[in-house]
C-alpha cells in the first residue's frame, strides 16, 4: 500500500511540475545546440581559412606563370632556343622565295 502511495505522489509531482520539467528539458536541448552549432561554425571558419591559404597560393602561381609565359613569348628567347636547339639560322636574300598568289 505504501508502494502505491509513494507512486501516486511522484505521478502527482510530475502533473504539477510538468511544465518546469518541459522548460528544464528545452533548456538542456538548446544548450546541446548551441554547443554543436559553435563546433560547427568552427569548424567551417578553419576550412575557410585553408581554402584562402590554397586560394593565395594558387594565384602566386598564376602570376608566376603568367611570367614565365611572356618570357618565352619574347622573339629574343625563340630565336635564341631555335639557333641552339635546333640549329636553325636566318636565312640570307638568296634563300628566300617569294610565292605570290594570282
Amino acid at each position: 500500500m505504501a508502494a502505491r502511495a509513494l507512486v501516486f505522489d511522484i505521478w502527482q509531482d510530475i502533473v504539477r511540475y510538468s511544465v518546469t520539467y518541459i522548460l528544464l528539458l528545452f533548456v538542456v536541448m538548446s544548450s546541446f545546440s548551441v554547443i554543436y552549432y559553435s563546433h560547427v561554425n568552427r569548424q567551417t571558419t578553419s576550412e575557410l581559412e585553408i581554402l584562402l591559404s590554397q586560394k593565395d597560393d594558387l594565384n602566386i602561381e598564376w602570376r608566376n606563370l603568367l611570367l614565365e609565359q611572356s618570357s618565352l613569348a619574347e622573339h629574343s628567347a625563340i630565336e635564341s632556343k631555335a639557333k641552339n636547339l635546333l640549329d636553325m639560322k636566318r636565312p640570307n636574300g638568296n634563300s628566300e622565295v617569294i610565292v605570290t598568289l594570282e
